[in-house]
């Protein structure tokens, strides 16, 4: 597929503000979705980390849809021509913590587009830097990064995967169903059928079975981290995807100590690859 590279460069320093309210009802949502027994979240509750994804939400207008359900290509981000697209990772500050009732304003900016010929055909990588604040207050910093691909040739060799670590210290075994890829994907208003439509993502996009979203594994690592460090208080997260993850199988989410301030956290699949590897550091 053609790619007009420098047609999407144009993108780059584009800028978009959104603002939004802290609200405690998807909080309390994720809540449930996450098998948490945490009280229900009222006026000055703090916001999880990586909770901050429940805000901020896409509201593409149904007769804009994508084939995909993502909105149509254009608007803030380039318009990418290639089929697949990935949220492969994130480099996130927190300053400061957001709390049910303040008011939040995202400012986003595209800090560049490459691309690049890979095994399959091109990459186009977008990276976007998104800055939010709570009532004039810099409270959280994330570089996201986004990766456009082409699909697959048929009977296209599948390609290695390495290995995931073996000394956790703690592990919990998630178990992805239909219901709980609908009720995440409801909760961020994320439209994208490879998580939710069964026959176009194996038909179309030529996957074994619904994908787990990449944002939500990283807030299970966090969860997980939260489970079993329930004082500790997180200045940085980074996180990067390496293999997809299915709902054909359970996973395990996992985690260490490396020293007193930091954690080296990742997500494995059934036959032990990894397919997430994080990184969060400590106050």
């Amino acid at each position: 597929m053609s790619v007009d590279i420098d047609h999407l460069r144009t993108w780059v320093n584009s800028t978009e503000t959104v603002i939004d309210l802290v609200t405690p009802a998807p909080l309390n949502a994720l809540v449930a979705t996450l098998d948490r027994d945490d009280p229900p979240a009222t006026k000055d509750s703090t916001v999880p980390h990586c909770w901050h994804w429940l805000y901020f939400l896409p509201h593409g207008k149904q007769s804009e849809i994508g084939s995909d359900g993502h909105p149509q290509r254009g608007g803030f981000l380039p318009p990418v021509p290639l089929p697949r697209r990935m949220w492969a990772g994130s480099q996130i500050a927190f300053h400061a913590p957001l709390r049910v009732g303040q008011s939040i304003s995202r400012t986003s900016r595209i800090v560049d587009v490459r691309m690049k010929e890979g095994r399959t055909g091109p990459l186009v990588f977008v990276k976007v830097d998104h800055e939010i604040t709570a009532e004039g207050k810099l409270a959280i910093s994330e570089r996201h990064d986004i990766v456009y691909r082409d699909l697959p040739a048929h009977g296209e060799p599948a390609p290695a995967f390495a290995e995931a670590p073996t000394d956790a210290m703690w592990s919990r075994r998630i178990v992805p169903d239909d219901v709980l890829l609908f009720r995440y994907s409801a909760l961020t208003f994320n439209g994208h059928r490879i998580h939710y439509d069964r026959r176009y993502v194996t038909e179309v996009e030529g996957y074994p079975g619904l994908i787990v979203h990449g944002p939500l594994i990283a807030t299970l690592l966090l969860d997980l981290l939260r489970r079993c460090l329930p004082q500790a208080q997180v200045e940085t997260f980074s996180f990067r995807a390496v293999k997809p993850l299915f709902d054909i199988a359970p996973f395990d989410v996992c985690g260490r100590m490396v020293d007193e301030k930091t954690v080296q956290l990742w997500s494995k699949d059934a036959a032990g690859h990894l397919t997430m590897d994080a990184t969060a550091t400590l106050a």
